[in-house]
Order: C-alpha cells, then structure tokens, then sequence
C-alpha cells in the first residue's frame, strides 16, 4: 500500500500532509476560529522540510495569505452555497518546486480545452450493453483494483480496499461503469452537503474501453445525483497534462478555476492539477 498522507485538525481546521505529496494542503480552515494557523504551518514546514503549502480559503482570509508570502492559484466561484468563492492559496518552501519545465505545454492543454465543442446534450443514451449504477460497499474491493491497473501513483491510497470503505462512509459516493456485468469504470463525488458543493474526481476507465466518451457519461449520471441532493456547485482537480480529461471538463460546460502547480503525486510524479468548476444553478440544469 502507498503511503497515506496524515490529516490532522489543527485548531477547528483540516490539514493533510505528508512526504508522498511533499506538501501541506488546508482543506477546510475555519479562519475565524483559528487564527494562528499560518504560523502554525511555517512551523510544520520547518519540521517536515515540504517544499509547498496550498491552502483552500474563503475571501474573507485570502489578504492574510498574501501578507504571509501566499499567491493566489486558482479560484471557484459559488464554492460556498452557491454564493461565495474559494481561493487556493500557495507558498513554495522550496524554489525548485516553483519551477514548472513543462508550462508552455500545459498553458496549450488549457487553451485547447475551452474550446468547448460539444456538450451534456449529447449524452442522453449511453452505449449499448453499457450501464452506470452507484456503488456500495460489497465493491470495494472492485474500485480498489481499477484504480490500481489506472494510477501509477495517487494522492491518496485509492488502491487501498479499506480506504475506499472509510471514504463511503464519510460522504464520498462511488459511481461504476459496467460492460455487461463487468466493472470497466469508476468515478467518485466528493460531497460537503454543508456547504453544498461536490468535488467530482478519481475518473478511471480502463484501457480498452477508452474513446467512447464513457467519462462524460458518467460526469452525466453524477451530476444528476447530486443536482438531485441540493448540490449548487460542482468542481475537479484534474491533472493539467492530460488533454483528454481537462477536454471532457470543457466539453461538460466546467469553467477553468486556474492551475495548482506541481502540486502532487500522480502517475509516477509530482504534477500540476487543473481545476475546473461548474455552477448547476447558473446553468439552470435540473435533475
């Protein structure tokens, strides 16, 4: 099993790190309850020698970010309930981790994506023989072995059965694509009901099913669930050097938030994440 980044609370807020990603990553920081945090990860740095710091935080505390030596890489509109936005925040410890060689390459992926050539219209009838179903815990085992052919590396241990089972019951739903009775694909939603919003994530589809628009499928039946549930905002992180997935997100309506920079593990490396962001209730689509 691959290593499991630690998520601590510090204060009220949560924050994984770990050598895997080289990184700290404040997922949920409750800014007014905890206002020595940026210190206290300096001081984390200084510990674990992590060559990154990226922080998701509302406006409120994005000027307390910048005056720590934070800039601003990316940004979803409506994150919160449909009417706030959220800022990712981040701090290079490390210079060489600033460096991005492959950027001219990466900015091309971005600008070829926005195209946006088709969309969610097209997508009404799925394949013949092909089904999407919502999974549970007797597939486990299942999910953990398409995303162990699929991910070289991860950053998370998605390859890991038990912490499939743990993240659905922590408010993660799990989506299956099937040929026939076989599990040929999965994709999973991330959901803060609190907040009302959805990271849609982990799309793995396996080699020889791949050019049949099976994702956007499955982006299709997630966002229906989740439109369903009250979800007011949906977004991705999505590895900026794919042109396929961050064409998919173009295609499904997503707006581009900005890039994540040499940000973590994923397929052999650390590489840059796109993120992508959808608002259902600006788009005006139903379940």
């Amino acid at each position: 099993m691959k290593e499991q980044e630690k998520l601590v609370l510090m204060g009220r807020s949560k924050v994984q790190h770990g050598q895997h990603n080289d990184r700290i990553f404040v997922d949920d920081y409750k800014h007014a309850l905890d206002p020595y945090l940026i210190d206290q990860l300096d001081l984390m740095v200084e510990d674990h020698e992590y060559g990154k710091i990226i922080a998701k935080t509302p406006k409120a505390a994005k000027i307390k970010f910048i005056r720590h030596g934070f800039d601003q890489e990316a940004k979803i509109p409506g994150f919160y309930n449909g009417k706030k936005a959220c800022f990712f925040m981040a701090k290079y410890t490390n210079p060489d981790r600033k460096v991005v060689k492959n950027k001219k390459e990466l900015t091309s992926i971005i600008r070829e994506a926005k195209k946006k050539i088709s969309n969610m219209e097209d997508l009404t009838t799925i394949k013949e023989g092909y089904k999407i179903k919502l999974l549970d815990l007797r597939d486990a085992k299942k999910i953990a072995d398409i995303y162990d052919q699929v991910f070289k590396t991860h950053p998370y241990p998605i390859e890991d059965p038990t912490y499939i089972t743990d993240n659905m019951g922590h408010e993660t739903l799990y989506f299956g694509l099937f040929n026939q009775d076989d599990l040929i694909g999965v994709s999973a939603c991330s959901v803060n009901f609190h907040e009302e919003n959805v990271e849609v994530t982990d799309f793995a589809i396996l080699p020889k099913y791949r050019g049949y628009n099976l994702s956007m499928h499955l982006m299709r039946k997630m966002e229906t669930v989740m439109i369903a549930a009250g979800i007011k905002t949906a977004y991705t992180m999505t590895r900026a050097g794919s042109p396929s997935m961050n064409k998919i997100f173009g295609k499904c309506g997503y707006e581009y938030g900005g890039t994540l920079w040499n940000n973590n593990q994923i397929s052999g490396g650390i590489e840059s994440m796109n993120i992508w962001f959808k608002s259902f209730e600006q788009e005006g689509i139903k379940a």
